[in-house]
């Protein structure tokens, strides 16, 4: 019997298939997304966009469907990312070495375990400061803070409100919007 041989970050870049992404060493297809899925998405880095821009309160690059190549054998792709300015002053580009500071997922039904286990337990070893959940078909976000190398819940909210939540407390979002209601 053979061995199972991880795949690597270049096995993802040369991979035929679209929609992929790299998890524990094995090359995954993404689930197909919802309308929910979408407009959480869009209507998320459309609230935020107020930090990526000059003149606001920003210092964010936010960018949506990104891959960040954490280790050789993981790279997810991520719904929502984010990273501070101060620490990544020039415009990045490409698969993304350094990891970010906030992570955005949008639960898909049938992948929860990806979202709220392995993809928690891989940003927490990176110490990635802030991880959000959105559950579009449950109408909550869960959003986790990094405190002595362990997430905890900073806030979950299952209406549709104008709120702050970090990293983004300079800012307040309509949830309302985000979830489509």
């Amino acid at each position: 019997m053979e061995a199972l041989k991880l795949k690597t970050v270049a096995d993802l870049i040369t991979s035929p298939e679209e929609r992929v992404e790299l998890i524990d060493g094995e090359i995954v297809r993404r689930p197909m997304a919802r309308i929910d899925h979408g407009t959480a998405q869009t209507h998320t880095a459309i609230e935020l966009g107020a930090l990526t821009r000059r003149g606001g309160p920003g210092g964010w690059w936010i960018a949506t469907e990104v891959s960040v190549a954490y280790e050789a054998h993981q790279c997810p792709s991520h719904d929502l990312a984010g990273w501070r300015k101060e620490r990544l002053p020039e415009r990045p580009s490409g698969i993304m070495e350094l990891p970010p500071d906030w992570v955005c997922e949008i639960v898909s039904p049938g992948h929860e375990r990806k979202d709220t286990l392995t993809l928690l337990l891989l940003l927490q070893h990176h110490r990635v400061p802030f991880y959000w959940l959105l559950w579009p078909e449950d109408r909550t976000l869960v959003a986790y803070a990094l405190e002595a190398g362990q997430y905890r819940i900073c806030a979950t909210i299952s209406e549709p409100t104008r709120v702050r939540v970090p990293p983004f407390d300079e800012i307040e979002l309509d949830l309302g919007y985000i979830l489509g209601e």
